[in-house]
């Protein structure tokens, strides 16, 4: 499959999915890679995986091709790390003229796309996603960034890349709850902006967990489609794109708190996890307002215990939670802006959600009494 990616006005670049990485060489030397040189950027758990493979694909289409490796973990996904990048950048003389490959999941593509969009004032880089959280989501759009102490995604900047390749083998590798949690984001798609789409999920339930590559390939199109039609219309977050937030206010609070607090016996929850956790409360928010069906409700809450997603969280307190959502960055003069539904498929922005309102929501997702 190939979307094209328009952007300004402009066709920006396409999102090529397939099952091995053979056709990576014919679209990147389209862009010319004969006198450029590559950098591919990788952690420390995917790198050994695939890194040198793609190296070796590479080397005889561009003038060389480099590898940087970082240490895997969210807790890597700052301007230290990205330094280190600049640094290596450097000492390999990168001009603007070279290009930076993301090979990774959400953090890698996150942070390279950062590091492009400030590496001598722009250079280009492609996103080749290794997860399915980062195929249907990180990896579109343009929002890159890094955390700021305890800040998710604070630091950043909207930078697009020249081309998204994803090579669904990848998924076949990836630990069931890394995998699972992807679920979260392609779930939110459907919730937001295809009700037709989230019964295709229910109804094949089954070969998703089984990793069926013909259905995997089918449901990251259909949820590329959404992203990509939303980022069109307001590729720098002004508007519509605001919806994509879905279940991510608390969703990203409750990240930041498992994070803060993680020990032996509270560890921290994946993103896609959280984001799961929020589209429940932001649910539970629509509920009682009377927008929604209690019965979508439950039906969401059946899709995410099938899909071993959490539907409640302990260790943090509803206080805490709400005290962090103030700190995210997409707050609007002092309000926080909550995405609901009116019905499956179908969510707007509001303004108005109350801190009781969040207490009772988040009653309903903590297991433990505030």
């Amino acid at each position: 499959m190939e979307l094209l990616v328009h952007y300004e006005e402009k066709p920006c670049y396409e999102i090529v999915t397939e099952i091995n990485n053979q056709r990576l060489p014919e679209k990147l030397s389209a862009m010319s890679i004969k006198n450029r040189k590559l950098c591919i950027v990788t952690e420390s758990n995917v790198g050994p995986l695939y890194a040198k493979k793609i190296q070796a694909l590479l080397s005889p289409y561009a003038k060389t091709v480099i590898l940087h490796t970082f240490p895997a973990g969210e807790e890597n996904k700052n301007l230290n790390t990205v330094q280190d990048l600049y640094r290596d950048l450097i000492e390999h003389k990168f001009e603007r003229s070279d290009m930076l490959l993301a090979l990774g999941g959400g953090v890698t593509g996150d942070l390279t796309g950062y590091a492009a969009a400030t590496y001598l004032r722009g250079i280009d880089f492609v996103q080749l996603p290794t997860s399915l959280l980062a195929q249907v989501d990180s990896s579109i759009g343009g929002k890159t960034g890094v955390d700021f102490d305890c800040y998710k995604n604070m630091v950043g900047a909207f930078y697009q890349p020249k081309l998204v390749y994803m090579n669904l083998a990848t998924l076949k590798t990836l630990p069931e709850r890394e995998y699972l949690s992807g679920m979260g984001e392609i779930i939110k798609h459907a919730l937001i902006k295809d009700g037709a789409y989230y019964q295709w999920l229910m109804d094949h339930l089954s070969a998703i967990r089984e990793r069926d590559l013909s259905i995997l390939e089918e449901m990251i199109c259909r949820s590329c489609e959404i992203k990509r039609a939303v980022v069109e219309n307001d590729p720098k977050e002004k508007g519509e794109r605001a919806l994509l937030n879905f279940g991510h206010t608390l969703g990203h609070a409750i990240e930041t708190r498992k994070m803060e607090t993680a020990d032996q016996s509270n560890a921290p929850l994946l993103h896609g996890e959280c984001v799961a956790l929020g589209m429940l409360a932001s649910m539970q928010i629509s509920k009682e307002r009377g927008l929604i069906d209690p019965a979508l409700c439950q039906s969401v809450k059946k899709m995410f215990l099938d899909l071993r997603l959490p539907t409640t969280v302990s260790g943090i307190t509803a206080d805490d939670v709400i005290q962090a959502s103030k700190n995210d960055k997409k707050m609007e003069a002092g309000k926080v802006k909550f995405i609901l539904l009116k019905g499956c498929g179908t969510a707007f922005i509001d303004r108005t959600v109350t801190e009781a309102e969040m207490k009772m929501a988040l009653a309903s997702i903590l297991e433990e009494p505030n």
